[in-house]
């Protein structure tokens, strides 16, 4: 294949543009509102009430924050594209959508960690609750959860944009790791930035959070009663979010690897799960699941009825 000299690309992922085009965008504004909404009540309860400035919440508070990221790398192109005639991206907006959405994502990961830690020593270790989890340390673990997973992305969307491309038509709606398909030939180097990143961003804060509610949990089992429902209220919604992440996260991987000749259809439902569920998941979740949060947010929609 020959290099050529792209400026843009054109996403191909999309099925019955011209006739869906509307459906398209009435159903995914209606979801990007419900997500703004739903995730910055839950900031806003969290900040507002001094009772929730706490580790646990202000974990939860950042998490929700980084799904308000997450979805905005995303959801803004989309709505543009449905209502456009050809959708297209200039290589350097889809390098940038491909660094702000792998480095937000994998900053999802860390966040679960550090709530993970922190359910750790509040279940385990509480008289030392205090002196571990002070103001500096939950600073310094949200700053990590934000700078590490940028520190591994950026390389590898630098070293993308040094490659040569022998295409301008990817075959997705957004800017995934589908475009690596669009270069002549993929780097070793490239391989192995995507390995590391794979590792520290996701893999080894997965394994660490698995590996500290199994802890909690075996801890719990040995316990009382009052303490398994301890352990159960505050450590499941944080496992079921992990849980359905690193589905989606599979998903993402999966995609784009597939051949070229897999169904568009199938493949942009499964493009679409990567980013449609999981904004809408954790609100839900937190809102719900989480006693305090659930008070307030009662009380909030008494006030406003």
């Amino acid at each position: 294949m020959d290099e050529l000299n792209v400026s843009h690309v054109t996403l191909t992922g999309y099925v019955e543009m011209s006739k869906y085009r509307y459906l398209y965008f009435s159903v995914l504004f209606t979801v990007y509102v419900l997500i703004i909404c739903s995730n910055a009540t839950i900031v806003y309860l969290i900040w507002a009430h001094k009772n929730l400035h706490e580790p646990m919440y202000i974990f939860i508070a950042a998490l929700l924050f980084n799904c308000l990221l997450y979805s905005t790398t995303v959801y803004p192109k989309l709505l543009i594209d449905f209502l456009s005639e050809t959708p297209i991206v200039s290589v350097s907006s889809c390098l940038l959508q491909f660094f702000m959405f792998y480095s937000i994502g994998g900053t999802e990961f860390w966040l679960i960690a550090s709530m993970a830690f922190d359910r750790y020593v509040s279940i385990c270790n509480p008289l030392r609750y205090t002196t571990i989890m002070r103001k500096s340390t939950v600073k310094v673990l949200l700053i990590l959860a934000w700078f590490v997973p940028a520190c591994h992305i950026a390389p590898e969307a630098i070293l993308s944009a040094k490659t040569p491309i022998c295409s301008s038509d990817l075959n997705g709606i957004f800017c995934n790791n589908a475009m690596f398909k669009l270069h002549c030939s993929k780097p070793s180097s490239l391989t192995v930035l995507g390995v590391v990143a794979l590792l520290n961003v996701v893999i080894l804060p997965m394994l660490f959070t698995v590996f500290t509610y199994a802890k909690i949990f075996i801890m719990s089992y040995q316990s009382g009663k009052s303490f398994r429902r301890k352990a159960a209220e505050t450590c499941v919604p944080h496992l079921i979010v992990l849980i359905s992440f690193s589905y989606l996260a599979a998903y993402d991987v999966a995609i784009a690897r597939m051949e070229t000749d897999f169904p568009k259809t199938a493949r942009l439902i499964m493009t679409m799960q990567i980013f449609l569920y999981h904004p809408l998941f954790n609100p839900f979740i937190y809102g719900l699941k989480m006693k305090e949060i659930s008070k307030h947010l009662k009380l909030l929609c008494v006030k406003r009825v």
